[in-house]
């Protein structure tokens, strides 16, 4: 399959592009003829970014902030009449935690769910009709390895990453018919700033490098792996490397995982 012949010319629409994973895909679909729209609550990070593609003429900077969709229909219209279409809608966009569950007050629980759930939940619903009405288009959404399982500092993070399972599974099953494609990506350790950005138990950022966050693969790698998986079809694609051997533990040998997870510092 010619990567380029794939995504020439199609509209592809990422969040959380201003870093990380979601700033990678930009690039990648740039190289590969897309057109794109770039969007994460970073502006100024949006604009480097679309100067730092090889094609920044096929960039279009849309910021906005996932915890506040009041205005995501009228974003979405837009963009639908400047385009004509969306063929992809990449939600990279999200926020992780480190903080103890009796520490963690709920309007934190809330705020985390407003982004990671509800936040990708309201742009899909915006954009779904109009890939309805064409009969095509691929939507994903970005879990994580602890949106198969809980893990220790992250109960409100993998509570809202295990919600965008059930609702993209139900989003697939309701729209087959419709021809609409659906993904879940699942990382495991990946070198971004999510832990520098997570949110301690004041909601405050934790400014903190976890050490396999250091030691995991680059965003580059994984924003290949993704558009394989795109090119695929694949229903979940796994990002990462030995860390994902975890989901098979929790799945086959539940006690070995808990033992595992278990000497996680907490």
């Amino acid at each position: 399959m010619n990567k380029k012949l794939f995504f020439k010319d199609k509209v592809v629409w990422i969040t959380g592009a201003s870093s990380g994973i979601g700033e990678a895909l930009v690039y990648e679909f740039a190289g590969l003829g897309a057109r794109l729209i770039a969007s994460s609550n970073d502006s100024e990070g949006l604009e480097r970014v679309k100067l730092n593609c090889a094609r920044p003429d096929a960039v279009r900077c849309v910021p906005f902030d996932l915890s506040d969709t009041s205005e995501i229909g009228k974003i979405v219209e837009y963009q639908i009449a400047t385009f004509g279409q969306i063929d992809y809608l990449l939600n990279i966009g999200g926020i992780s935690q480190r903080s103890r569950i009796e520490e963690t007050p709920v309007w934190l629980d809330r705020k985390i769910f407003e982004i990671n759930y509800f936040g990708t939940i309201a742009l899909t619903k915006a954009v779904l009709p109009y890939m309805i009405n064409r009969k095509s288009g691929h939507i994903l959404a970005t879990s994580s390895i602890t949106g198969r399982f809980g893990f220790p500092l992250r109960s409100a993070y993998s509570a809202s990453k295990q919600a965008l399972h059930g609702f993209f599974e139900t989003l697939f099953l309701e729209n087959k018919a419709n021809r609409i494609r659906t993904s879940v990506i699942i990382p495991g350790r990946v070198r971004t700033g999510i832990s520098l950005h997570a949110l301690n138990k004041e909601g405050e950022e934790y400014g903190k490098m976890d050490a396999g966050q250091a030691n995991g693969i680059l965003p580059e790698q994984a924003a290949r792996t993704i558009i394989r998986g795109i090119i695929r079809n694949k229903r979940e694609i796994l990002v990462g490397r030995g860390e994902l051997i975890m989901l098979y533990i929790r799945r086959i040998c539940p006690w070995l995982f808990f033992r595992i997870a278990d000497k996680v510092k907490n």
